[in-house]
């Protein structure tokens, strides 16, 4: 399923004109939540995210991919986005950001500090001048974080 989700967000947002940023599928048992973020060289209105909800929407409703009531959102990622590939990461080196892991590292879940560097199969954070290794596969959720 996450391959159909995966080429129908991005056939839809590309098919409008803008480019797929990331996107958040958060299911649960009777319901679950479709958070997308869309970017265009000349910003993202209202009206854009409008256009492109329905868009997904509509898809979504006729390829029947999420089988339970979902909360479709679409916004742009701002300022202090969300952080979904190793490209995006290398971006923002040197940038401070909070990640939320799903499983602890070193007895924690959650570290804010600067991202020092960007590898295949993790990023390394400086937290306090203490270095993390955070393996991608673990990361639940990764921000930038605006001072």
């Amino acid at each position: 399923m996450q391959e159909q989700l995966d080429q129908l967000i991005t056939s839809v947002v590309e098919g409008l004109g803008f480019q797929l940023w990331g996107y958040e599928y958060r299911p649960q048992t009777e319901s679950a939540l479709l958070r997308i973020f869309i970017e265009n060289e000349g910003g993202v209105s209202i009206d854009n995210c409008t256009q492109v909800s329905r868009q997904v929407g509509a898809a979504l409703d006729v390829d029947d991919l999420i089988p339970v009531a979902y909360i479709l959102e679409v916004s742009s990622p701002g300022i202090d986005r969300v952080l979904f590939s190793k490209d995006q990461y290398e971006a923002y080196i040197g940038e401070d950001l909070k990640v939320r892991t799903r499983t602890p590292i070193d007895g924690r879940r959650n570290f804010r500090g600067s991202l020092v560097s960007v590898h295949d199969t993790h990023v390394t954070v400086d937290v306090d001048n203490e270095s993390f290794e955070i393996p991608f596969d673990v990361i639940d959720r990764a921000r930038l974080v605006m001072a």
